[in-house]
């Protein structure tokens, strides 16, 4: 179990969104989403009426049953999916408006997903992956590998570099798609249950770095049902049949295990 205390907002844990709080305005608001899937009878409310903001500096945890709604969330606030209705708003920007090409765009610039099924590229090396998304958006190839190389030391991962995924681990497949999520001047990282593969260790230095990059200014939103890594967030977020039930500032591993930390 980590004894790392986790930061406070200085915003209440449930907070409108659009309204200013110490820090900046929010680098992602969900305003009033929905996600239907099918019609009729046939007919599954994935998300119904979600509203979220995340701040600068803010890691939120998002917990739940199975079949809540929680990777729906994710994939529509990076813009891998569309909602049937609502807004998701990136740094000021309606990505609605943007376009394919402009939300690819902003993924490529401001935005890590880290996917649960890694979504590396198995014909490059680990270091390759990590680089590409920055050499598509114009950042060297020399520079691009130097950021890889950087990351996966970061995360203790320098000697898998060269390696291709099926020669990886899945623990270590898992670390570089982390490490892919994090390199650059990400603003907004969303990670679909990131220690899933990695043992209590592991996925413990992942959550400080993951915590770190929030500490610099980025804000993170972080699926999980492990209440020792959401007790690395400043703020729980409680979803049930598409809907936020509930919300938390964190308090602490040991309050989150026993249940005090939230309704």
């Amino acid at each position: 179990m980590s004894a790392h205390t986790p930061s406070r907002p200085e915003s209440p844990a449930t907070v409108p969104p659009g309204s200013p709080v110490p820090g900046g305005p929010p680098v992602l608001e969900l305003r009033a989403l929905t996600r239907t899937h099918g019609s009729g009878v046939a007919e599954v409310h994935a998300l119904r009426g979600i509203d979220l903001s995340v701040y600068p500096g803010e890691l939120v945890a998002v917990m739940g049953p199975s079949g809540s709604g929680k990777s729906t969330l994710l994939t529509i606030a990076g813009g891998l999916d569309t909602a049937t209705s609502g807004q998701v708003i990136i740094e000021g920007q309606d990505i609605s408006r943007l376009g394919r090409k402009g939300i690819a765009a902003l993924r490529r610039r401001s935005v890590g997903y880290v996917f649960q099924d890694y979504n590396l590229i198995p014909a490059l090396t680990a270091a390759e992956n990590i680089a590409l998304p920055r050499e598509l958006d114009g950042v060297s190839v020399r520079k691009a590998r130097k950021e890889a190389r950087a990351a996966l030391e970061e995360m203790n991962l320098l000697q898998v570099a060269d390696r291709f995924p099926d020669e990886m681990s899945g623990g270590q497949q898992q670390r570089v798609a982390i490490a892919r999520a994090l390199v650059g001047d990400r603003r907004l990282v969303l990670a679909d249950e990131p220690t899933g593969a990695l043992d209590s260790e592991t996925g413990e230095s992942v959550l400080a770095l993951l915590r770190s990059r929030c500490d610099q200014g980025a804000a993170a939103v972080m699926v999980t049902h492990e209440p020792r890594f959401a007790a690395w967030a400043d703020r729980v977020v409680f979803l049930r049949d598409g809907s936020i039930v509930d919300q938390a500032l964190t308090v602490g591993a040991d309050a989150l295990l026993t249940g005090e930390g939230a309704k």
